[in-house]
């Protein structure tokens, strides 16, 4: 499993400050088939159900979703100011060019900051998030997170595709003077 810096706090303290430990927290969410639902429904149900405070409900949402299933980042400086590679992803018909056929839905997009899609394929979907951040003149990043993916395979699969994805997009921005 790959992704961002783990920032996990103790079970000791989840239990002070929430009333119960991860694990009977992850047992409660997989009761409600917390897996098949996105990252914000489990926070709201966190909350709304069980009077967690947002902080806390964010801590356990990441952590379950870390406990169940796999991610995958990738990222990318491009030759492009910021608003030109968010087009990029945010325009359906420039997000096909380089992602032909992706089977994304827009879920959130929040212009020049993130767009979370899910992505649906035989077998389940899964979660995709794009992260935008200027890199200085003319120059902007992009990082891509695939969560919950279902195996160590699926990850090195994933991997390989927004990879080549990424290239893609360096190629259109470039063809197309984005």
């Amino acid at each position: 499993m790959t992704g961002a810096r783990r920032t996990e706090a103790s079970p000791e303290a989840v239990r002070r400050a929430t009333g119960r430990t991860p694990d009977e927290w992850f047992a409660l969410l997989d009761a409600v088939g917390a897996e098949r639902l996105a990252h914000r429904d489990i926070a709201r149900w966190l909350g709304s159900e069980h009077d967690v405070s947002a902080w806390w409900c964010q801590q356990i949402t990441v952590e379950y979703e870390r406990a169940r299933g796999f991610q995958v980042s990738v990222s990318k400086t491009l030759n492009a100011p910021l608003a030109s590679l968010y087009a990029a992803v945010a325009d359906a018909g420039l997000r096909g060019r380089w992602l032909p056929g992706a089977p994304l839905t827009l879920r959130r997009d929040t212009p020049q900051k993130s767009t979370r899609l899910a992505w649906a394929e035989e077998g389940g979907a899964s979660n995709v998030e794009f992260g935008y951040y200027a890199s200085g003149p003319g120059r902007s990043r992009i990082t891509i997170q695939h969560s919950r993916l279902t195996s160590a395979d699926e990850v090195e699969k994933h991997r390989a595709y927004w990879k080549a994805a990424l290239e893609r997009l360096a190629e259109v921005i470039s063809s197309y003077n984005i």
